[in-house]
Order: C-alpha cells, then sequence, then structure tokens
C-alpha cells in the first residue's frame, strides 16, 4: 500500500531586510514570493513535482489567474514565519491552493492567500486538461475538509480566525 501523500506541508522562513517596507514589515508584494517559494519547496521536497520539469515533459503548467490575499498582521523584519500550504480545490483544468503565513509558534495568523491557476498548454497559451497522472496526484493531495467556495475567501479568512482564537483559549 503507498504511504500517503502530506496533504499540508509547512516551512519556516525568515523575513528579510531587502523584503520590507520603512516600518519594517514585510512588504505587501513580498507576501506573493514567500508564498510561492514556500509552495514550490512544498511540492518539490513532499511530491517530488518539480513545476519547471513538468513543464518541460508534458508542455503544460499551471498559471496563476487570480489571488486572494488577507494581510492581518505584520510580518517583521528578522522574524521567523511558518507557510503551510494546501491544495482545497481542483477540476479538470484548474486548482486553488491555499497558503496560510503564522507567527513562527503557529498561534496568529498573519495572512491567508488563495491562488487560482489555470493548467495551460506551453506552446498555444490555451487551458488543457491535466493528464490522468495529474488528476490522481491532485486527487490524493486535496485538502476535502475546507469547503471552497470562489466567493468564499472572505467567510475562510473569518473562520481560521474564530479557529484559532478557540485553540488559543484551550491552551
Amino acid at each position: 500500500m503507498a504511504t500517503a501523500l502530506l496533504r499540508t506541508p509547512e516551512t519556516t522562513h525568515r523575513i528579510h531586510f531587502q523584503d520590507c517596507d520603512m516600518l519594517g514589515h514585510l512588504n505587501n508584494a513580498r507576501y506573493l514570493d514567500y508564498f510561492l517559494n514556500a509552495r514550490e519547496e512544498h511540492t518539490t521536497r513532499h511530491y517530488a513535482l518539480n513545476l519547471g520539469q513538468l513543464a518541460r515533459e508534458e508542455g503544460a503548467g499551471w498559471v496563476i489567474t487570480k489571488h486572494h490575499l488577507a494581510y492581518l498582521r505584520p510580518a517583521n523584519h528578522g522574524e521567523i514565519v511558518r507557510i503551510r500550504t494546501q491544495l482545497i480545490h481542483f477540476d479538470n483544468s484548474n486548482l486553488v491552493v491555499e497558503m496560510l503565513m503564522f507567527s513562527e509558534d503557529g498561534s496568529r495568523l498573519k495572512a491567508v492567500l488563495w491562488s487560482e491557476m489555470a493548467f495551460v498548454r506551453v506552446a498555444s497559451a490555451t487551458r488543457t486538461d491535466h493528464s490522468d497522472d495529474l488528476m490522481e496526484l491532485l486527487d490524493q493531495l486535496d485538502v476535502e475538509d475546507v469547503s471552497y467556495d470562489p466567493d468564499g475567501f472572505d467567510e475562510r479568512v473569518k473562520h481560521l480566525r474564530k479557529q484559532l482564537k478557540r485553540d488559543r483559549k484551550e491552551e
């Protein structure tokens, strides 16, 4: 029997000086870099999925079509943050990855990102279907306890914040 893949990997990252604004907070635009770099690290480390190699071999890859990003607390220069990523929706040619940034101990939610992506042929820049192998992988990775609604981003953020607040009270 095959071992189950880690659906919600996480890694820690240090906030670098050059990525901060004059207040010492992570610049809003740089959140995307931290999130996407973490997701790439997670797919490479946990799923042996190299996105550049996939594009070369399949002639297709994912392109981002939309971001939903909520900035909840500043990430400060020199701080260690914990980034957790997970696939919360997919179909024949699309997927949605949720990415969460926490304080190092995981008790404070700093930012939430939903990245919507389409699977696109490299040569023609047209949408295409995931291969059967990719559909099987995506099915193994899909986090089913997150109910995805394309218009539900704000509700998801509210739910996450309440859940963390409850968790802190129980400690």
